[in-house]
């Protein structure tokens, strides 16, 4: 009989820490307003909005060893028609504004001095591609970079996907703690899936002492201020979005004979909230 209420206790208090939870998630929910977002509706073959994107050009390696160059041009970045942005990474030889030859191109689009964002949450509907050398990303650097640098600025990302297509990969980036360094978490898809197999949500919610990293709503890694255990926390001020395809570099490693071209990331919105109680 004992064991019996202890059980029914046991499964009370369980019942109780999951509706909490439930009611804590919606709640996260509920009171986000829409601050800023690119629904990417424009025409087939029409360039990103230029009110709110700037197409970076040029390359360099860009502190990691990638082979692109990214360009302007329609054939690396353009709307589909159909309510996607498109960034394609291709195999062909371009004579960057350098004035160095390179085998590849890409599309890098940043909002700097267009749109930055403080807290709330950031949100990217995507469609990652896959093979070996590829590296999509959807990220956040701070305002302040040109001023102090990076990692200085802080950098937050939201997505890269490299080598396994089933896993995500969210990070923080500061100083002291940039690059191989950086904070970070995984969430991997279950079953083998591959996240290039469809469009994913990716986003953060962010707080002034946490950020919270999520795949489809689902959170799967949080950094803190104690977790940096006494190292600058520089997520207090605001920070731009990019989006884009590198080719090769220090973490995918560079294309072999299985990487197929072109390579193509869809992006169906970008969206930033802010919290209606913050």
């Amino acid at each position: 009989m004992y064991t019996t209420i202890i059980v029914i206790a046991l499964v009370c208090v369980l019942a109780g820490l999951l509706l909490a939870r439930s009611r804590r998630n919606k709640n996260r929910s509920s009171d986000l307003i829409l601050v800023w977002s690119d629904e990417f509706d424009g025409a087939a073959e029409s360039p990103p909005d230029a009110t709110k994107w700037t197409c970076e050009v040029g390359g360099g390696g860009f502190g990691n060893n990638e082979l692109e160059t990214y360009t302007s041009h329609p054939e690396n970045v353009c709307h589909d028609g159909r309510g996607n942005l498109v960034i394609t990474a291709r195999k062909e030889t371009l004579t960057g504004p350098d004035g160095i030859k390179r085998n590849y191109t890409s599309a890098r689009l940043n909002t700097l001095d267009k749109f930055d964002h403080k807290y709330g949450r950031v949100e990217g509907r995507i469609k990652v591609p896959a093979g070996k050398g590829m590296w999509p990303a959807f990220w956040m650097m701070g305002n302040d970079i040109a001023k102090i640098g990076w990692a200085g600025c802080g950098e937050i990302d939201l997505m890269e996907v490299v080598e396994d297509a089933s896993v995500n990969h969210g990070t923080v980036h500061g100083p002291g703690y940039s690059g191989a360094d950086g904070i970070g978490g995984a969430y991997k898809l279950p079953d083998g899936k591959k996240l290039s197999d469809d469009f994913h949500i990716y986003a953060i919610d962010w707080e002034p002492s946490a950020i919270h990293f999520s795949v489809d709503g689902n959170v799967y890694f949080s950094v803190r201020t104690a977790d940096l255990k006494g190292k600058h926390w520089v997520y207090d001020h605001p920070f731009f979005i990019l989006l884009n395809v590198a080719v090769g570099g220090n973490w995918p490693g560079n294309p072999d004979d299985t990487t197929q071209f072109p390579q193509m990331m869809l992006v169906d919105y970008v969206r930033a909230y802010k919290r209606a109680n913050a």
